[in-house]
């Protein structure tokens, strides 16, 4: 299956969609992750994968552009939410060269970007190793891939 998005719902109590990030989960707050919760997934999921992406970011690296903030994996199928600060499943490599995640933080003065915290469905449970970057985990777990959906919130500097 290619990534396309499912009717699987993805929620924060933290902030609604498309509206502004608490500065508790920034890089000028706490720099812990919000809280996540999902419904919906399709039918044999597994396991689940989480990302969250700045697409704004002025940058292009690695044959990809934006900033990555989170990648996180090995999530059994049973979970449907993360709570705040959580130390669940397995985490990539951001691109602030750091395991876990690492809340927004755009450069002063640039404006509104939007972070979009995707939850991935997969027909099998994950046994990857800790550290994978973006594109090394979508390599892997595109063939399993049965659903995804997003929440995005947004967040600027003064």
């Amino acid at each position: 299956m290619a990534f396309a998005l499912s009717t699987m719902q993805l929620e924060s109590p933290a902030f609604k969609a498309y509206s502004d990030i608490p500065v508790e989960y920034t890089g000028e707050g706490e720099d812990i992750s919000p809280a996540l919760n999902w419904s919906g997934a399709p039918e044999g999921t597994e396991g689940f994968a989480v990302i969250c992406h700045d697409p704004d970011a002025p940058l292009v690296q690695n044959g990809r552009y934006g900033f990555v903030h989170w990648v996180l994996y090995n999530l059994s199928g049973e979970i449907t939410a993360l709570a705040k600060g959580s130390d669940a499943g397995t985490s990539g490599k951001n691109d602030f060269g750091k395991s876990g995640y690492g809340g927004p933080m755009p450069p002063e003065g640039h404006g509104v970007h939007q972070y979009y915290f995707w939850v991935l469905a997969l027909d099998k449970v994950t046994d990857l190793p800790e550290g994978l970057s973006l594109g090394e985990l979508l390599g892997k777990v595109e063939p399993h891939l049965l659903g995804m959906n997003r929440l995005v919130g947004t967040y600027q500097r003064d």
